[in-house]
């Protein structure tokens, strides 16, 4: 990257803390005032910083505009899909993606498990919201108003012994998928069907989707199926970077295992 460039953006995550003069500016940057002014100028004649009256720069609304149009255009589907057919193929079971949209938690993909019993979920169709390992992690991810406003409305009807029962337990079980990074359905939805999931993020941190691995007991237990979390959570992690653009893992707290 050219020098000049690299200035330039430099200059950015700058004003992202607070309007800045152009001494404050050309000290951050290490260069002479008409230096930093060529580049302020830059940025302002294409909308990514503005001049306020008292002569300090701040960012522009054309940067707001442009990072809401690439959230916007972003497919989470078509950035995770290889990643899913990566791990099925490598664990053989099916792999599931699913988004929270107008309350409701639904299926935006699924790979199929290569073995001959199958799962009779669909894509397009909404899960068990209060049992399902990828419900848990969206729901999980929003504010404790917003968890306790959407458990008291909801339904819990008992799939099997192992289903939530009602909402305080519902709330439990949010507070701990919040807190360890993690969730799973261990016959809480069909007794022979257990369940791993683990959250895709944004690049603000914020869960935008969710992926798990689910298996019959016939094919492994969910003692077996656990031990896939590891290999579940590094999936979720790279479709996480790609998705949101950043190097890192954007996951907003160090997550635990199971134990």
């Amino acid at each position: 990257m050219s020098q000049t460039v690299d200035r330039a953006l430099s200059i950015l995550p700058l004003l992202a803390e607070g309007p800045a003069d152009l001494g404050q500016v050309a000290d951050r940057l290490g260069v002479h005032k008409s230096t930093a002014l060529r580049l302020l100028r830059t940025l302002n004649e294409h909308g990514l910083v503005y001049r306020q009256s008292d002569q300090r720069y701040r960012l522009g609304a054309r940067l707001f505009a442009l990072a809401q149009e690439a959230v916007e255009n972003l497919d989470v589907r078509e950035i995770a899909h290889a990643h899913l057919v990566e791990l099925n193929e490598k664990c053989g079971h099916t792999v599931h993606l699913a988004v929270y949209e107008e309350h409701e938690v639904l299926y935006i993909d699924k790979v199929e498990s290569r073995y001959p019993v199958r799962m009779y979920s669909r894509v397009g169709k909404p899960v068990a919201i209060t049992v399902a390992a990828v419900a848990k992690l969206l729901l999980a991810d929003l504010s404790e108003a917003e968890r306790r406003a959407i458990a008291e409305k909801l339904d819990y009807p008992m799939y099997t012994a192992r289903s939530t029962p009602n909402a305080p337990a519902f709330l439990r079980e949010l507070e701990k998928v919040r807190e360890q990074g993690w969730a799973t359905d261990l016959g809480g939805h069909e007794e022979s069907i257990n369940c791993v999931g683990a959250p895709i993020r944004g690049a603000d941190g914020r869960v935008v989707a969710a992926m798990s691995v689910s298996a019959p007991n016939v094919v492994v237990t969910a003692e077996e199926l656990l031990t896939l979390l590891p290999l579940v959570r590094r999936t979720a992690e790279a479709i996480s970077r790609d998705y949101s653009g950043n190097p890192a893992n954007p996951s907003h707290k160090e997550a635990s295992s199971p134990s």
